[in-house]
């Protein structure tokens, strides 16, 4: 199965785009942040390390810190800074459990050089703190160590960890933004999308339903322009599809007069066998005439959608067959209703049977319920039919006895005729072989 990371929807695609921006933009605050903490950081532990230091090394310089011992200072105050300095001849040795600082060491040496005092090296690192003191003393407890004058000057300080803060902030600035802006351009999106698919559900009906109904004009500027131009569309077409069926029908009525006209002539020849021929002649034309004027008024008409019961459905049609004396049996057929136009899938399916009848000797009916459909199968037990043949006998005028007999080959338009009845109704016509014979299957919605 193949993994679709993009979304074909216009809804999903904005707010995909929105939020992949977002947390670029996010994860770029972020950086930039992290890296002002750290600088703050630097500054803040790294400052007052670097001004303690050079104010110990004037003041060792003077000789003030070898004129007494700590505990000798003459004011509390001056015994606090001394905790928190040392100044030794050897390397102020390494804590346990101490981690080193590489960034601060750096840092510090980078503002001694700037302040003009050499320093031989630079170390830092930070003390491990007890969770008792970590409540009350936030922030961790840093030692820098600088190298001057050959003599080491040990600095004890402290630095600001707001890490977890900085965290927590940045989750909910972009969760804040993500509301502010996803929710607005859902709604955008969807005030687009919606008239979008009513448009496209309107452009997928068969035309010949005539359901000519304008769309509502809503959504943005550009998506009412195009719902504006395809009702002046579908209206047009609803226009020259009337006008057609006017045009049929004055045309059916003309020429059926003079086919009247001829019969009553030709029943006055006396040649009985001329008459007969001419006769024949004269009803081809007229079922010739009544199956183009059905496939070109396919979908017309003023019936009514109604529920259909299928399985009485085609067990009167097989009855029926049956008293004219063709083999036609219903062999399975579930409960099953459809909303179709009953007198149009009669004759849907009548075109069905009959092609069964012609070229398979016998067809047997069935009705089949699946997932969100009903299939009615008309089966014969013909030769079957090749793939090339499956393809072009749904066409008009195509036929599978290639003699222009009706007796045998009909005019070709049968199928054409069911097809079209069938996508009428929102549904299908599909030919296939099964081995031992042909299935026609017209497939239509449930109800």
């Amino acid at each position: 199965m193949k993994l679709r990371l993009w979304p074909r929807s216009l809804i999903g695609q904005l707010v995909l785009a929105v939020a992949v921006m977002l947390f670029v933009a996010q994860a770029v605050n972020f950086a930039l942040l992290v890296r002002g903490q750290k600088q703050q950081t630097l500054a803040h532990g790294g400052g007052m390390a670097v001004a303690r230091i050079i104010d110990a090394v004037d003041r060792d310089r003077r000789g003030d810190f070898r004129r007494g011992s700590r505990e000798e200072r003459s004011s509390p105050h001056e015994r606090e800074r001394a905790q928190k300095l040392v100044i030794s001849d050897v390397p102020v040795p390494f804590p346990t459990g101490a981690v080193r600082l590489p960034d601060l060491a750096d840092y510090v040496a980078n503002l001694l050089s700037d302040a003009d005092v050499a320093a031989q090296s630079v170390d830092a690192w930070a003390l491990p703190q007890k969770p008792r003191l970590r409540a009350n003393f936030p922030g961790r407890t840093v030692i820098v160590s600088a190298q001057i004058d050959g003599r080491y000057f040990a600095v004890r300080s402290r630095i600001p960890t707001s890490g977890n803060r900085l965290q927590g902030f940045l989750v909910w600035q972009t969760l804040s933004l993500y509301l502010l802006l996803l929710i607005p351009i859902m709604v955008i999106a969807w005030r687009a999308a919606a008239p979008l698919r009513d448009l496209t559900r309107a452009a997928r009906a068969n035309p010949a339903l005539r359901d000519a109904t304008p769309l509502d004009e809503e959504g943005p500027s550009d998506v009412r322009d195009l719902i504006i131009a395809f009702n002046a569309y579908r209206g047009r077409i609803a226009t020259m599809l009337s006008d057609k069926d006017r045009m049929l029908g004055a045309v059916g009525h003309d020429l059926r007069t003079p086919l009247a006209s001829l019969r009553v002539r030709v029943e006055q020849v006396e040649d009985d066998a001329l008459r007969d021929k001419m006769i024949d002649t004269i009803e081809e034309m007229a079922a010739m005439l009544t199956d183009i004027l059905a496939l070109a008024r396919s979908g017309a008409g003023t019936e009514g959608r109604e529920p259909v019961a299928l399985r009485g459905l085609v067990e009167e049609l097989a009855a029926d067959y049956r008293e004219r004396g063709k083999d036609v049996t219903v062999v399975a057929a579930v409960e099953a209703a459809v909303m179709a136009r009953p007198l149009l899938l009669r004759r849907a399916l009548r075109n069905l049977i009959d092609n069964a009848a012609a070229y398979g000797a016998r067809a047997r009916l069935s009705v089949e319920r699946r997932q969100g459909e009903v299939r009615i199968i008309v089966s014969d037990d013909g030769p079957g039919l090749t793939d090339e043949q499956i393809r072009t006998l749904i066409e008009p005028f195509a036929r599978g006895e290639q003699s222009r007999n009706r007796a045998t080959g009909g005019s070709g338009l049968g199928l054409s005729i069911a097809r079209d009845i069938a996508e009428g109704e929102g549904g299908t016509l599909t030919l296939s072989n099964r081995g031992g014979g042909l299935d026609a299957v017209i497939m239509l919605p449930t109800t």
